[in-house]
């Protein structure tokens, strides 16, 4: 470059200085401003530590009677007279049909009759014997005459047996004209009325009678599942209760619990074609009738122990895209670490991990929405809310809550007008921030008293 005059290369030359100055104070002012690093995020962190917990699965099932009775007539006629109450309780022997007797009284008093006949013949025979007996003490007739008359004395008696088995048999039939509970249950509607004709050869039965106190809780478990556990039993990782006997809860359909606890009584040794399952039955106390046969019910089997379970909250699980479950860990430099896991069983508010976590491992339970793996974390011990049944009171556990982790939103970088209004923290009414409406971020922790602002834009620092 030619300079047609030196005062021009001069003025150029100072130009250049000029511009050069103020790039580096842009430079020295935006690392002023943010040349920093951030403060690490809170987290609320809890320790894994083995534990017994209870090997439970929750199945679905159906109440069942554990007795149930058809009501059939033992002989034929016509009902007269229906004399229970339909759906109340019976005991066993009570009446609840009568059928009409006035043929079966006829046949006992016919019966009546024939035990009077062979009981007169009996004896007529008992005294011709008596007398040939006598005559052939005598000499006066022959033995031959004695036999006949003995074995005509046996025969009368084993027809008096005979007519007394008729008698008998009559009565029976009379006393079958009453219809009565065969077992003690609940009876419900009656299946036919007065008037109707019954026979001993029907398909109908008159009534029916189930046992209700107590019953039996049908429920099925695949068999994959049951075939996990018992390997478990073998190779000691459960520790089974009591043997072949496991307890069990019950879960009604409208979600409450069932106050009575019940027991596992058997598992079939067979499973089922069509679904692969294998069907398991509990039995249940019902003096309250809640339970009633066909209800719905989910029966939780607790199958056994696990001595060295490892669990965690079910708000530090968290899952990618494909599904898969991970957790949020405190590595030994304060650092935040993601790690696949395997998620065994939910029990109640905790989930069970099988794989990829060990004892000592720190969780983040609550703040790992502002975090990522390798971030830089703050680990404070966390508190679920609702400690205070635990024996904490309520500002105590309110205060174990807040300094464990609760969910404060990052800092908003300045002139960021994409930033949702969920994630800006309000100040405090009465404070200096609120008098002069600033809505800058409240502390993060108790040794953040101030939130770090990201640098701003380079042009932003050049103007």
């Amino acid at each position: 470059m030619k300079f047609s005059s030196p005062s021009l290369f001069l003025a150029t030359a100072l130009g250049l200085l000029v511009l050069a100055g103020c790039q580096d104070e842009s430079k020295s002012a935006a690392q002023g401003q943010g040349g920093g690093a951030p403060p690490p995020s809170p987290v609320g962190i809890v320790e894994v530590k083995p534990e017994a917990i209870a090997v439970t699965a929750e199945l679905p099932g159906r109440i069942a009677p554990t007795r149930i009775a058809e009501v059939r007539p033992r002989v034929g006629g016509i009902i007269v007279q229906r004399v229970f109450e339909q759906g109340s309780d019976v005991q066993e022997g009570d009446p609840l049909f009568q059928i009409d007797p006035a043929t079966f009284q006829v046949a006992v008093e016919s019966a009546e009759a024939g035990v009077a006949r062979a009981d007169a013949v009996l004896t007529q025979a008992r005294q011709d014997a008596d007398r040939t007996r006598a005559l052939v003490a005598r000499n006066t007739v022959g033995t031959a005459n004695l036999e006949t008359a003995v074995a005509t004395q046996r025969q009368a008696e084993a027809d008096l047996a005979a007519a007394r088995a008729q008698l008998r048999a009559a009565q029976i039939n009379l006393d079958y004209a009453t219809v009565r509970a065969p077992i003690s249950g609940r009876i419900g509607r009656a299946i036919v009325t007065e008037g109707a004709l019954v026979s001993t050869t029907g398909t109908e039965a008159l009534a029916t009678i189930q046992q209700l106190d107590p019953v039996y809780a049908d429920i099925q478990q695949p068999v994959s599942q049951l075939l996990r556990l018992r390997e478990a039993l073998r190779t000691g990782q459960i520790t089974q209760l009591e043997e072949n006997v496991a307890q069990v809860r019950l879960r009604l359909d409208d979600g409450s619990d069932y106050p009575y606890p019940g027991r596992l009584l058997f598992s079939e040794a067979t499973v089922e074609e069509t679904s692969g399952q294998v069907t398991l039955r509990a039995e249940f106390p019902n003096p309250d009738d809640t339970l009633l046969p066909g209800l719905y019910v989910r029966v939780a089997v607790d199958q056994g122990i696990d001595a060295n379970a490892l669990a965690v909250p079910n708000q530090a699980v968290q899952r990618d895209t494909a599904g898969q479950a991970f957790l949020y860990l405190v590595n030994g430099n304060s650092t935040a670490e993601q790690r696949n896991v395997t998620v065994a069983r939910v029990v109640g508010n905790r989930s069970v991990i099988s794989e990829g976590l060990a004892a000592g491992d720190k969780v983040i339970a609550d703040g790992f929405q502002k975090i990522g793996p390798g971030a830089p974390v703050a680990p404070t011990p966390w508190t679920p809310v609702g400690a205070a049944a635990d024996g904490l009171t309520k500002d105590d556990a309110d205060g174990k809550a807040v300094g464990a982790g609760t969910q404060t939103p990052a800092p908003t970088p300045a002139g960021n007008a994409a930033a949702p209004e969920a994630q800006r923290a309000t100040p405090a009414p009465g404070s200096d921030a609120a008098a002069s409406g600033t809505t800058n971020p409240a502390p993060q922790d108790a040794g953040s008293q101030r939130a770090s602002t990201p640098p701003a834009d380079a042009s932003t620092s050049a103007r």
